[in-house]
């Protein structure tokens, strides 16, 4: 197993990582997350992604093992579709992805021997047409209460989704292939 450092409290990233054959330890990020007006998706979720990785990397003496972070919004178009506040809210985001593709942007940074990269990766997922007694049924689980776009592709929500154009990983909330090519690029070698 390959040590690394997750700075993210997401249990999806952190089992995605462990499936991956890395050891992550879990150092979850404290800062507060400051969002320019103006940026598209993938720049929203590259500024997050480094703001989370520089504030465990401030805070603590790493050099020689990786610091992962990562922000994930949906957008539909340039809209970013956060987290559901509440039922309603979330039958609301619902019915708009009903039909329509929608992009899942990731942004990634890593920090490893004082070099860092940022970079994001957008799937296409398809959704199709939903009833309001499916999306009903959907919201009565728990499951898309803590999720952008309120819903889990790992999860019951799987019934939803008509098309993948991209990684499947980044769905679920981190482009693994596109990590492991970052850290090798970075000259750190995965021992998978």
């Amino acid at each position: 197993m390959t040590k690394i450092i997750l700075a993210s409290g997401s249990p999806r990233r952190l089992e995605l990582l462990k499936d991956a054959g890395f050891e992550p330890v879990v150092v979850k990020p404290c800062c507060e997350e400051n969002i320019q007006q103006g940026l598209k998706p993938a720049e929203i979720v590259e500024s997050l992604a480094e703001q989370k990785g520089l504030s465990v990397i401030n805070s603590h003496n790493y050099y020689d093992i990786p610091v992962i972070s990562a922000d994930t919004v949906v957008a539909l178009g340039n809209e970013v579709i956060g987290k559901p506040k509440d039922r309603a809210d979330a039958e609301r985001i619902l019915s708009e992805l009903s039909g329509r593709t929608h992009q899942v942007c990731t942004g990634v940074a890593i920090f490893y021997k004082g070099k860092t990269s940022v970079f994001s990766v957008s799937t296409d997922v398809g959704f199709k047409t939903l009833s309001a007694e499916e999306i009903a049924f959907y919201c009565d689980t728990d499951e898309p209460y803590d999720k952008a776009g309120a819903y889990a592709i790992q999860g019951k929500a799987a019934f939803m989704v008509r098309a993948i154009n991209g990684s499947h990983s980044n769905v679920i909330g981190l482009p693994v292939c596109e990590v492991v090519e970052n850290l090798e690029k970075l000259g750190f070698k995965h021992n998978c």
